[in-house]
């Protein structure tokens, strides 16, 4: 789904509170947006409907569990053909560690970031992952020295 969802005035006080804090009750809500319960709820019921927005979720700092390593790996593919595409996305799909994929412009034809706990994992990783792939081309590897800045919420 791509249409393009109009956000109005209510929805667009709720959602950068929604997206600081998903565990508020709908009174608290509410009173964050001087609204009533009933209106918070059927805006969010809406919202989520629509697929403006997903199911609320816990972050997890990467580093306090043992991931503290960023990293982004470009991959260039033999062939673009839907065998090709689908082999990478089952590939991903499999491995836990890499939390975004993007299909990308350029000369590289993907972007992952992977979040690991030390070069080994990583080399595990792309050598079990991807680069037995017969369609992956090759890959290029960058490793984040810090974070200075993530965030999931998105301007509205």
């Amino acid at each position: 789904m791509n249409e393009k969802y109009q956000v109005d005035a209510m929805e667009a006080k709720m959602l950068p509170i929604l997206q600081s804090d998903a565990s508020l009750s709908i009174s608290e809500l509410a009173e964050a947006t001087n609204s009533s319960p009933a209106t918070c709820w059927r805006r969010l019921k809406a919202l989520e409907d629509s697929g403006v927005i997903g199911p609320p979720v816990r972050i997890v700092d990467p580093a306090r569990v043992g991931r503290g390593t960023d990293v982004f790996c470009q991959v260039r593919m033999k062939s673009q053909d839907a065998a090709a595409r689908e082999a990478l996305k089952r590939a991903v799909d499999q491995e836990p560690t890499i939390i975004e994929v993007y299909s990308m412009s350029g000369d590289w034809d993907y972007l992952l970031h992977l979040v690991v706990r030390d070069i080994a994992d990583l080399e595990a990783i792309l050598t079990r992952r991807l680069l037995d792939l017969d369609c992956v081309a090759n890959t290029s590897t960058t490793f984040a020295l810090r974070r200075i800045k993530h965030t999931t919420q998105i301007p509205i």
